[in-house]
């Protein structure tokens, strides 16, 4: 399974072409896009409790796009820390953060500016001050070494043009004996090269 874009590979265009499909996503949640989204799916196809998704603002469960469940991998201990890597509109970020209670940190980064307006809004109106979004790369995460306990993504890695890089990344904030709990889309066979090199595939 190829870990990288091919040489040659527009990473700047696949940046800015998934940032406009998520932008999208985060002004019209009940958009015309072709994954699917909202708490209902969650609920329906994810694992997710659906009176718990229903208890979170909804400007932060009606974008989600996520893939599966993070949380049906472990639990979250109370007072640790979290980073979640492109964490959209925020609905994992203050479900951790209820998790980890208020002794805890839950840090989300994205580089969409439109879904951190939409976590950030969220996270104050559910009152949870420990919950934070960052804009960022998802490869030089505004984190410090050795810090955090858990990173949890959901359906992001496929986003990811170097996945070895991110890897690394990822090593340099858990803590030794941290753990990473995330979601994605896999295939089971080798993409052709013309496959790999197709933005449109790359950004869904």
């Amino acid at each position: 399974m190829a870990i990288a874009c091919p040489v040659g590979f527009d990473v700047t265009r696949l940046k800015q072409e998934v940032r406009q499909t998520y932008a999208s996503v985060a002004r019209d949640p009940n958009g015309n896009f072709h994954f699917h989204r909202g708490p209902e799916y969650a609920a329906r196809l994810l694992g997710y409790d659906l009176a718990e998704l229903k208890s979170l603002p909804q400007i932060v469960a009606a974008p989600f796009a996520g893939v599966g469940n993070p949380f049906l991998m472990d639990n979250l201990s109370p007072g640790g820390t979290v980073v979640d890597i492109g964490s959209g509109a925020g609905m994992d970020c203050l479900l951790a953060g209820r998790r980890v209670g208020p002794e805890g940190t839950v840090v989300g980064v994205d580089m969409t500016d439109e879904m951190i307006e939409r976590a950030r809004a969220g996270a104050e109106e559910a009152g949870l001050d420990h919950v934070r979004f960052e804009k960022g790369d998802i490869n030089k995460l505004p984190v410090d070494p050795d810090s955090v306990d858990v990173v949890i993504s959901n359906g992001v890695f496929n986003l990811a043009p170097d996945k070895a890089a991110l890897f690394t990344e990822l090593y340099r904030v858990v803590k030794a004996g941290g753990r990473l709990q995330f979601a994605d889309i896999t295939v089971g066979v080798e993409l052709s090269e013309d496959a790999r090199n197709d933005i449109d595939l790359w950004t869904g």
